[in-house]
């Protein structure tokens, strides 16, 4: 059944994938690698966009990544383990297409704001078996990424920024930070979108 989901949203991305056209809905999805220090990860994202002219378009994204932190401790030695986050960002993309070029390969650059929700990261102290979590709330962050787009399909990188988390012992004192910023690198698809102007 998977194959055939993958096999169905592949021929739509195909027979749609020429974007783009001003005025225009189109609906992209990414999966993509984090490296890290600690390990690396996986991040995932929709995203609905309205093209607002033949070579840009506003959207929102909607995202999660899984990832092994880096941990800073500032008295002891510490093991992480996955953490993961969810992000409701909206987003601007600039595509250097030439109108007119019959190809769809486009370049494109991009920046985003959003929100940002922070899971739990749990931390093994090694020195006392005490269990270290970080100050969670929901943030503010951004992010800029480019790549380029080609008959439907997506490549990338993309650098989030968000605010560092203090991590704070059983008693509640700030013993270290737990770094959120990451770099992810992606590939998708996207179908709408309409065709490249004439």
């Amino acid at each position: 059944m998977r194959k055939i989901i993958l096999l169905t949203l592949l021929t739509l991305a195909l027979a749609n994938g020429y974007s783009q056209e001003k005025g225009k809905f189109r609906v992209g999805l990414d999966f993509g690698f984090v490296p890290t220090g600690g390990g690396g990860g996986g991040m995932f994202s929709i995203e609905p966009k309205i093209n607002i002219k033949d070579n840009m378009n506003v959207g929102l994204r909607f995202g999660g990544a899984g990832i092994a932190k880096d941990i800073q401790n500032n008295s002891t030695s510490t093991s992480a383990e996955i953490s993961a986050n969810g992000s409701l960002v909206g987003t601007y993309d600039y595509y250097f297409h030439k109108s007119g070029s019959g190809s769809s390969f486009a370049p494109y650059i991009g920046a985003g704001v959003g929100y940002y929700s922070l899971a739990n990261v749990k931390v093994d102290d090694t020195s006392n078996s005490s269990e270290i979590t970080p100050e969670v709330s929901g943030v503010m962050g951004g992010l800029i990424r480019g790549g380029f787009e080609w008959a439907g399909f997506r490549m990338g990188l993309e650098y989030n920024f968000i605010p560092d988390s203090d991590l704070q012992d059983l008693n509640g004192n700030v013993v270290g930070t737990a770094k959120n910023t990451y770099l992810g690198i992606h590939i998708g698809f996207f179908v709408g979108g309409g065709k490249w102007g004439k």
